[in-house]
């Protein structure tokens, strides 16, 4: 499972994850909603190769990127090894709201757990948030550090082990060594065919959309303050 924020680069290693010939991950399934309802093991899972066949069969479109990748495996497989589900900010917050959540999934499900955890640049991501959602600035970041809130919750109950932090700077400068040790956390081979064919979808630098936006010396001093709180973000500054 993913947990983390909008806006931070969800999508493009989820996509790429999907596109490895043992792996079927959903796009925004929000798996933890059909769990909740009781749905098993095996339902859940179909589910998710459902969601993720109709993800690929169009085109695998997401805010107006493309995130195909062709001659790979999104939407199907060879041998499957690992099912997972894009969806980020909502399994977070419904881990923080339900803590019962959690050891239902160990409980209920035969299969190891593994969450991803994708960073990006808070400045960025509000930003972004403010534009898409047409709010403002310091109502963006509520809404983010509410997240955050959430993804300290989680980690406070999931051992580092089975957490996977990755910045989504480091993955655009280096998608190669980045996307290998994500498959080595997952225990997944990653042929060079693979790593190569995700790497041309990658962009070479991340966009900065916090100079999109105007933002005061009040509201950036008032996230740099908040984010020493989060020592998975404290080192992130808005220059």
């Amino acid at each position: 499972m993913f947990i983390g924020y909008p806006r931070s680069g969800h999508t493009l290693i989820g996509s790429l994850l999907d596109a490895h010939p043992n792996v079927i991950l959903a796009d925004e399934l929000d798996a933890l909603k059909f769990i909740q309802a009781g749905f098993s093991e095996r339902q859940v899972f179909y589910l998710s190769l459902r969601n993720s066949r109709r993800s690929a069969a169009a085109g695998r479109m997401r805010t107006g990127y493309n995130y195909r990748i062709p001659n790979q495996w999104q939407g199907s497989f060879t041998d499957l090894q690992l099912v997972g589900d894009k969806m980020g900010g909502y399994t977070a917050l419904r881990l923080q709201h339900h803590p019962t959540l959690l050891d239902l999934v160990r409980t209920q499900f035969s299969v190891k757990i593994k969450f991803v955890h994708v960073m990006r640049n808070p400045y960025d991501v509000i930003s972004t948030m403010s534009v898409r959602d047409n709010r403002p600035l310091d109502r963006s970041i509520d809404k983010f550090f509410c997240l955050c809130d959430a993804v300290a919750h989680v980690k406070q109950r999931v051992a580092a082990a089975d957490i996977y932090d990755l910045r989504h700077e480091d993955f655009v400068s280096r998608p190669r060594t980045v996307l290998k040790r994500l498959c080595d956390f997952f225990n997944l081979s990653c042929h060079d065919a693979y790593v190569a064919a995700c790497e041309q979808i990658v962009f070479k630098s991340p966009h900065h959309s916090r100079y999109d936006v105007l933002w005061n010396r009040r509201l950036i001093d008032i996230v740099q303050r908040k984010l020493e709180r989060f020592a998975f973000l404290a080192d992130y500054i808005y220059d």
